[in-house]
Parts: structure tokens; sequence; C-alpha cells
């Protein structure tokens, strides 16, 4: 067993991890396989906070990462003593939270020879969050090993992407994927359908073979561009899609906002209906970043549902160009093959395009309902 069982189809880059470990824990190493800042860039799904744990874990590991040990444990669960996890569900990691965690990152390691920070989610650091970052990673401790986390290189500060080591994954094949999901019990058609639909995304394709609704959702969203004919339609197929990601992301935040709130007001010791000085402060601080997750969630949910659209009008356009065997929605192939054949290439190209740049503007937190029913409306 080894730490990186989890990266699959990940080759060279766990290549590069080993050879670092090695190089760090051996004094008479003089590779430089190491260094004290790296970057972890891949698409989504790729498994590149899976590799920056994964590489964590073996840098307080004695055993280099066997994946068994209560050290390589601890810090794929983000509980160990020298293993820092930074992780956000909200739109942005603030300068506040940053200048804590330089603050902890200058400790001394406890037990393992390496303190490691991972922040996952670099890329949505504000501009200050990132300047303060950038100072930590100029001026690194002796024994503080940084590891972030993005989806591309231009998602970083050119200043820190210039100060880290990249380590590039690329999008898991679907052969692997399949082989991934069948070797978790998923039947061989589920595993196919489920690997196809992700197109490389690891944990939305288990996601999908585990969860019948979430296959039924996705069925029902490619089944949206079929029934636009004209503006009353597209405006509401635009509605529909926007109250599905709303009324999503509100079930699965209230589940977890509730029991976020009863245990922080037990933490504070709640009397009655109220809890005791600082608390209500705590709570309202609470509520904020609950929120902020919420709006998160809906704009991952839509920008999702966008992708999915979009690999329909991608199996479009192969059917235009002669090609059927690669199609990922093959469930579909006869409403495919018949739009195909009543519109024009340049028109499918035209609606990709059109859709990628909505999933743009959603980024640069556009209204989502006025955005998806323009979108709707060029896709008429």
């Amino acid at each position: 067993m080894s730490i990186y069982d989890s990266l699959i189809d990940q080759g060279e880059a766990v290549s590069i991890l080993k050879d670092a470990v090695t190089s760090a824990k051996d004094d008479a190493d003089k590779t430089q396989g190491m260094t004290h800042a790296w970057l972890f860039t891949g698409p989504p799904g790729s498994g590149r906070s899976n590799a920056a744990l994964a590489f964590a874990a073996a840098l307080v590991c004695s055993k280099n990462g066997c994946g068994t040990c209560i050290d390589c444990v601890t810090a794929l669960k983000g509980s160990h003593g020298d293993v820092e996890l930074i992780r956000t569900e909200g739109l942005s990691i603030k300068i506040d939270e940053v200048r804590e965690l330089i603050t902890r990152a200058s400790w001394a390691p406890a037990i393992a020879p390496y303190r490691v920070v991972v922040i996952e989610d670099c890329d949505r650091l504000t501009e200050s969050a990132g300047n303060a970052l950038l100072k930590a990673i100029e001026e690194p401790g002796l024994r503080t090993v940084w590891l972030l986390c993005a989806p591309t290189l231009t998602d970083v500060l050119p200043t820190i992407r210039s100060r880290t080591r990249n380590v590039t994954l690329r999008t898991p094949s679907i052969s692997a994927v399949v082989k991934l999901l069948e070797s978790e019990m998923v039947s061989a058609n589920i595993a196919q359908a489920s690997a196809r639909a992700s197109q490389g995304h690891i944990g939305k394709a288990r996601y999908l073979a585990n969860h019948p609704d979430a296959r039924t959702r996705r069925e029902d969203i490619l089944k949206l561009p079929l029934s636009i004919t004209d503006i009353a339609s597209a405006f509401k197929a635009a509605a529909s899609l926007v109250d599905a990601a709303k009324s999503t992301a509100e079930d699965d935040a209230e589940k977890r906002n509730d029991v976020e709130s009863a245990q922080l007001k037990e933490a504070w010791g709640q009397q009655g209906s109220r809890v005791v000085a600082g608390g209500a402060k705590a709570l309202k601080e609470l509520e904020k970043e609950q929120k902020s997750r919420q709006t998160r969630m809906m704009r991952d949910y839509l920008d999702a549902a966008l992708l999915d659209i979009a690999t329909f009008y991608r199996d479009v356009m192969l059917a235009q160009s002669g090609g059927t065997d690669s199609f990922i929605n093959r469930e579909m192939s006869d409403q495919i093959t018949k739009m195909a054949h009543s519109t024009a290439a340049e028109d499918t190209l035209r609606k990709l395009e059109v859709i990628m740049k909505t999933r743009v503007n959603l980024g640069h937190n556009a209204a989502p309902l006025l955005t998806i029913e323009a979108m709707m409306v060029q896709l008429r």
C-alpha cells in the first residue's frame, strides 16, 4: 500500500513527489529535489488536493508515505499536529485568515521533520491575502513547507508561482476511472456511464455512480436544450435550472447549518434561547460564513449544469462531423443525431461559446437568473 494509491493515472506526478520526499529526508542527497513551496495544478477532478495531502503525509511519515501509520492517517484527515489544512467553502480566502495561518506556520514542528501547510483553493485568495502569503513564501521557515493548489498557473499571482515548484496533474482517462469504480463494486454499465459523464472527474464519477437521484437530475438538465423552442420556453428553462440550483444548495446547506449552529451554541454555553457574552457575535460570524458557502454551492451547481449542457452540444458537433463513437451522452444518441441533422455546425459552435462565456460571467458574480436567461435565449 502507498499513500499515493488515491492518485489515479498520475504516474509522472507521483514520481516527482516520491523523489522529493527521498531528497528531503536524505541529508546526503544533493539533487535538490525538495523545495519549500509547491503549486499543484490540474483540471477539476484530477486530484490536485489529494496529491498535496498525500505529499504532506509522506513528508511527516517516518516511512516516506506508507499510508497506514498514524501520521499518514491523521495527515490525510487534516488532524495531524504538524499538517495545517486550509480549505474554504466560501467565495474567497481573506487576509485575516492568511495572517493567522502564517503565524501558525512559523511554529516549529512538534513531532515530524516538517510543518506542512496545505491550501486547497489558492485561487480564491483575495489580492491582499495573496500578497501576505507571498511574503511568507519569500521568507520561509527552515522546516515549513507550503503546498498550494489551483486549477491553473494563471489563477495564482505571478509572484507566487515564480517562487513555487509546479506539479501538473492531468485528467484521468475514462478507462482508469471505470476501473476504479468497478473496483468499488459499481456495475459495469453504471461505471461506464458515470465515467463518461464525469469526463474524468473522479469525485463526480463516484457521486453519479452511487446516487441514482444525481443521475436523474443530470438527465433532466440534458433535456433542457431540447425544450427550448421560443423565447417563453427559454425563460422557463432558465428559471427551472436556477430554481433547481437554489433548492439543492439550500437543502444541502440547511442540514449543515443546523448542526454547526447547535454545536457553536453548545460550545458557548447556551442558556435557554440566549448564549453567554460573545456568543452572539460568534453566531453572527458563522451565519455570514454559511451564507457565503451557500452562494458558492449554488454557483458550483450551476457551473456543473452548464458543463453537462456543453457535453450535449459537444456530442451534437461530433455527430455533425461524422463521428459517433466518442459520444459522452450515448443514452441520448437519437436526440443528438436528430439535432445534428437539423442545425449547422457553425450554430453548434456558437452555442458552445455562449455556454463557456456564461460560466465566466457567473464566476465574475453576475446575477444568476439574468445570466442564465440570456444564455438560454441565445441557445434557442
